[in-house]
């Protein structure tokens, strides 16, 4: 059960953060707007809050695994979002980031 609820934080604070990013993105590259821009100041507010909600309390091992996080949702949001199509590269290095994070969270610690 713990592992499920930080898996699913995980997958929370990637919609915020590069949800966050996007909507600023938008609003900056795309000429979208000020309010594009506060939505993406809000987004990535509520990721840093998302984080502190991690079982795990190690900070830095918390946003070390959510790195691998971050990459795969970053590319599977550019996917859905704009159309991007990855290749076999993107696919394997992002899922080498998340086996990366599946051990920095997972892995059994004497504790």
């Amino acid at each position: 059960m713990v592992v499920a609820r930080s898996v699913a934080l995980f997958a929370v604070a990637a919609l915020f953060e590069i949800g966050g990013a996007w909507l600023v993105w938008q609003g900056v590259r795309e000429h979208k707007g000020w309010i594009w821009i506060g939505a993406g100041v809000v987004a990535l507010g509520l990721y840093g809050f998302v984080a502190t909600l991690q079982p795990d309390a190690e900070f830095g091992r918390i946003l070390a695994a959510y790195g691998g996080v971050f990459v795969a949702g970053s590319i599977a949001w550019g996917v859905v979002a704009d159309g991007y199509r990855p290749d076999r590269y993107d696919i394997i290095g992002a899922l080498i980031c998340l086996l990366g994070m599946a051990v920095l969270m997972y892995a059994p610690r004497d504790h």
